[in-house]
């Protein structure tokens, strides 16, 4: 026995496919008797599994609870949560070497994936390749492994809770908050986790629908949080947070309706943590603001700019101790009293923490950022085998030959330039065929001027920035 799974499911970060076309029941078993294999080589035991509200994600639990127990792991279902709730169940327990979240995260309903964690670490890359190579061979343990059940919810929501200690909650009662589950799989947490919360907290679509009936969960495009923008002008409360479909991602508007980018996020957090953490390592991707890497500086931290992905910033968390990192994309990442995984209901409550112990409202600390002008992500399509290559030679000539106007090219994921007018970036996304560009500056004429820079050398590897194309 043997399993080849489709070319596009095993990608960098997770396994992700179209259900009923490149993602099933055999799939999911296969994945669970793989990665099993794997785990009792390296001595391992024990998985923790848990599942989004996707209408497949019962089936694909099934499946995996089937293959990961033939391997002879023990399996302990944690049920339906968000997928930070499994990263907690792991990363809390001693007994748990393993994890894996079955979720399509922000992706359409007819999706759905794999998010791994090995013995305390993110699984992903030459690991994902592994465990397609196991399978492809057959090269599986064999074994009888037990399946038991925990009920987590309870024990994560206080846990998160404590991302509040030494706050006087006085200055909390007075808070009035809005929150967006987008009926992803966070809302039954959120739920635990508002009624326990000091203030008063007003809630958007809590109730898990894997059709997502009210908007798409993707929090980090600004007309999926028109519902949030509305409550929170309606009510009059001092911000607003939503989640992605699985809550590992967090968006944010302050009580004027403006959106809090991922990079301004981490801005106010990293003013927030510096304040305790003197000196530390604060990471960004390669996306964000100049203003946030400014803003760490000026605020006692070593800003460290790096590779975008999840798997990524949290093996370079690890590396350099740092205790709090986060992507443009929503995720956030706090090891300063809590475990480095990306965890957007903590996230909400770390705003809240930061707010009261800045002494400032969100709104204020969103006023205070600087505008930059930036264009948003901009993703165009580009043969896969076309991608890196192009990539390559952007930056070969910018190394060799960076003109009068490129004051620094920065070359540790993709290419970032920085001219006089701000910076631009060009990188090859890691999990479809397509060139990702965007650009900042501090007016109108610089932001066309660095758009023209990304043109030109777009043209000298013979590509165009064509339409802009989805996750």
């Amino acid at each position: 026995m043997s399993h080849q799974f489709d070319a596009t499911v095993l990608r960098e970060y997770d396994i992700r496919g179209i259900i009923g076309e490149t993602l099933g029941a055999d799939d999911a078993r296969a994945i669970g008797r793989s990665f099993g294999t794997l785990l009792s080589r390296a001595g391992g035991k024990t998985v923790a599994v848990g599942y989004d509200g996707r209408t497949s994600s019962p089936m694909l639990e099934e499946a995996l609870v089937e293959g990961l127990t033939a391997s002879g792991c023990d399996v302990v279902r944690i049920g339906m949560g968000a997928t930070p709730m499994l990263y907690y169940a792991e990363a809390s327990s001693e007994e748990v070497h393993g994890g894996i979240q079955i979720t399509g995260s922000h992706n359409p309903p007819n999706y759905n994936g794999f998010k791994m964690v090995f013995q305390g670490r993110p699984f992903f890359g030459a690991d994902i390749q592994k465990l397609g190579a196991i399978a492809a061979a057959g090269d599986w343990t064999s074994g009888a492994g037990a399946v038991s059940e925990r009920s987590i919810l309870g024990e994560y929501v206080e846990r998160m809770l404590e991302g509040l200690s030494g706050i006087d909650t006085a200055a909390l009662e007075s808070l009035k908050v809005g929150w967006d589950a987008g009926n992803g799989a966070a809302g039954p947490a959120l739920e635990a986790l508002a009624a326990k919360l000091p203030g008063e907290h007003h809630l958007l679509f809590t109730e898990v629908d894997g059709h997502f009936p009210n908007h798409h969960p993707d929090p980090t495009v600004e007309e999926n949080l028109a519902d949030l923008r509305a409550l929170v002008a309606e009510k009059n409360l001092d911000f607003g947070v939503a989640f992605d479909g699985d809550g590992d991602r967090i968006g944010a508007i302050d009580g004027t309706g403006r959106v809090i980018w991922g990079d301004q996020l981490l801005m106010i957090y990293a003013e927030d943590v510096l304040k305790s953490h003197a000196g530390s390592t604060i990471i960004a991707d390669v996306k964000a603001s100049r203003a946030l890497f400014d803003h760490v500086a000026a605020h006692g931290g070593e800003p460290l700019m790096w590779k975008t992905g999840h798997s990524l910033i949290k093996s370079k968390m690890k590396e350099t101790g740092s205790p709090l990192a986060g992507e443009m994309s929503g995720h956030i990442f706090f090891a300063d009293t809590y475990y480095g995984f990306d965890d957007a209901l903590y996230a909400g409550v770390r705003l809240l923490a930061a707010s009261a112990r800045l002494g400032k409202s969100v709104t204020e600390l969103r006023g205070a950022i600087p505008d930059m002008l930036n264009t948003p992500e901009m993703r165009f399509q580009v043969d896969e085998a076309r991608k890196f290559p192009a990539i390559a030679e952007v930056t070969e000539r910018l190394t060799t030959n960076p003109g009068p106007d490129v004051q620094e090219v920065n070359a540790t994921d993709g290419v970032r330039v920085n001219t006089a007018d701000g910076w631009w970036l060009l990188r090859a996304s890691n999990t479809q065929d397509v060139l990702v560009a965007r650009a900042e500056s501090d007016s109108e004429e610089g932001l066309e001027r660095l758009m023209a820079q990304i043109d030109e050398q777009l043209a000298l590897s013979g590509l165009e920035r064509g339409e802009s194309v989805g996750h």
